[in-house]
């Protein structure tokens, strides 16, 4: 796993999900786009209370920025495309208040 930071907009909302054990987690997309112009969509997990919550007062389309683990990988579109992505486990979230966001 690599440390990095990844920056872009969210895509979709949180979604806040529970494994096996109980312990609660939370699942968000961020679409992000390359120095080339390619979007990249990374699929991003936490497990801390804080920054779950952070994610959750964020909406579709809100900025956000996120350093953590990345893990890159590949899959393939419906028209047979091989494409980049990008998984994180997301340890901060970067630039915004812990309360969240202001409306």
């Amino acid at each position: 796993m690599i440390d990095g930071l990844v920056a872009g907009r969210l895509y979709g909302e949180a979604e806040r999900r529970t494994d096996k054990a109980g312990k609660v987690y939370t699942l968000v997309k961020v679409r992000a786009s390359t120095a080339e112009g390619e979007v990249l969509f990374i699929n991003v997990i936490a497990f801390d209370e804080d920054l779950c919550a952070s994610l959750h007062q964020l909406r579709d389309g809100d900025s956000v920025a996120l350093s953590g683990g990345l893990n890159p990988r590949v899959w393939t579109d419906k028209q047979g495309n091989v494409r980049p992505a990008l998984d994180m486990v997301a340890h901060r979230l970067i630039g915004l208040p812990a309360c969240g966001r202001e409306d």
